[in-house]
């Protein structure tokens, strides 16, 4: 009963017809569907033009050899499987084909089943790798999926965190999303790339999710700030940085957290950076974060009008504020002020 396999096309290259006529009618017989060709360049050709999945190459042929043409089947053609045909006296070359990429090697004159045999032996070979890499590709995919949704879903229930706990504050109820909108306009001003968009759109989200950290009584606290209490609220920066580590990988936006107090002047925390120095995410949030905090109430003091605020951006820059960062956002205010 004949066999059906159907595993493609198997490619015969000999100067011989006759025995690429044998080889084809045994392969044929096994369900193999068949191309010939006399030469290298005509074999060539055929890969080409051809899903071949098995090329069975005679080792010596006029002109380009099989030796000579295995390497840049290899080269161009990676997935096609290849096989020698050799004489007996060759078998050394063979084996040397072999350790140059070839599946096997067959001698003349041919056995035909243990032609047919070694064929079956490469295909399966070669669908097993094939199998394979497909396999690991796609496993690192699902992988890198898992993470990102894995890591998003942190990040969604961190930012959730820090929602639920300005909730708990009217006077600090939404402050992380107007930062973060404030944030967007001046990274937009600026021409930060769409990623460094979104990045700073995430650092301002989360910018303040250290004070969770914070003592309640210190964060609702209508009076000024003793010594302790005021260094308590200054670890808010290094604990955020701390929390999102584990789910961020990312190091501008967990710089960005860290260094949002910084000043242009040094005189900032927790690192006391100054000037370049100061990531420029962080520097981005600084003025919004500050604009923002000046312009809602606090327990402790009555809101700034915004026009009060913004020449409060306007005095401080160079010494609290970058002037670059600081003039962008006072662009931003005119053109909404006018718009507005």
């Amino acid at each position: 009963m004949t066999k059906t396999k159907k595993q493609g096309v198997i490619l015969l290259v000999d100067d011989e017809e006759m025995i690429r006529r044998l080889l084809s009618q045994k392969l044929s017989a096994e369900g193999y569907r068949c191309e010939q060709a006399a030469n290298a360049e005509l074999a060539l050709k055929k890969l080409k033009g051809d899903s071949i999945e098995l090329v069975i190459l005679d080792i010596k042929m006029p002109g380009k050899s099989g030796v000579e043409l295995l390497p840049e089947i290899k080269d161009k053609y990676p997935d096609t499987a290849v096989i020698m045909a050799t004489a007996v006296s060759d078998a050394n070359t063979a084996i040397n084909c072999m350790k140059a990429g070839a599946y096997d090697y067959v001698t003349k004159p041919f056995n035909l089943d243990e032609v047919s045999f070694s064929v079956e032996r490469a295909l399966e070979r070669r669908r097993l790798e094939l199998e394979n890499r497909d396999y690991q590709l796609h496993l690192e995919q699902k992988v890198e999926e898992q993470s990102r949704k894995i890591r998003a879903t942190f990040f969604n229930s961190v930012t959730a965190l820090a929602y639920a706990l300005e909730a708990k504050d009217v006077y600090t109820s939404g402050h992380s999303q107007r930062v973060t909108e404030i944030s967007v306009a001046i990274a937009e001003e600026m021409g930060l790339s769409k990623a460094g968009v979104e990045k700073i759109r995430l650092a301002g989200l989360v910018h303040d999710i250290g004070k969770i950290g914070v003592r309640e009584a210190v964060l609702n606290k209508p009076g000024s700030l003793s010594e302790e209490e005021y260094k308590h609220v200054r670890q808010h920066s290094e604990t955020g940085e701390h929390i999102l580590e584990p789910i961020v990988d990312d190091k501008e936006i967990l710089k960005a957290v860290r260094h949002h107090h910084e000043r242009c002047d040094g005189w900032g925390y927790p690192d006391g950076l100054s000037g370049e120095q100061i990531p420029r995410l962080s520097r981005i949030i600084s003025v919004a974060d500050t604009f923002d905090a000046m312009t809602s109430e606090r327990p402790y003091r009555t809101a700034m009008t915004k026009e009060e605020a913004c020449a409060e951006v306007e005095r401080c820059k160079g010494t609290q504020f970058d002037p670059e960062t600081a003039d962008a956002f006072l662009r931003v205010w005119r053109v909404a002020t006018k718009s507005g």
